[in-house]
């Protein structure tokens, strides 16, 4: 399993649904990215470049990202990205 370091967060994008509620069938170049992603991993925190830097999400969390932030990485067949805490806007309750 992959490992964030720092302040660093993997997170997983959760599938969009492939049929609309009006019952349209999506193709999949037409589906749009939900922008809300699952955590699947949290990096230790601690001294970050001088600054202490404490976790806030954690492993199962729901969180809303920017957009171009972070880098994608396809680890085992699966898409992740690693991005900084601070590129989350917002977690999902």
């Amino acid at each position: 399993m992959l490992k964030p370091l720092g302040d660093r967060v993997i997170i997983k994008a959760v599938e969009v649904e492939e049929i609309t509620k009006g019952g349209i069938v999506l193709p999949t170049n037409a589906k749009e990215k939900s922008g809300i992603a699952e955590v699947v991993a949290v990096g230790p925190g601690g001294n970050i470049d001088g600054k202490e830097v404490t976790m806030n999400v954690k492993v199962g969390d729901k969180v809303v990202c920017s957009k171009y932030t972070g880098t994608e990485i396809k680890y085992e067949g699966t898409e992740y990205t690693i991005l900084k805490q601070s590129d989350i806007l917002a977690i999902v309750e």
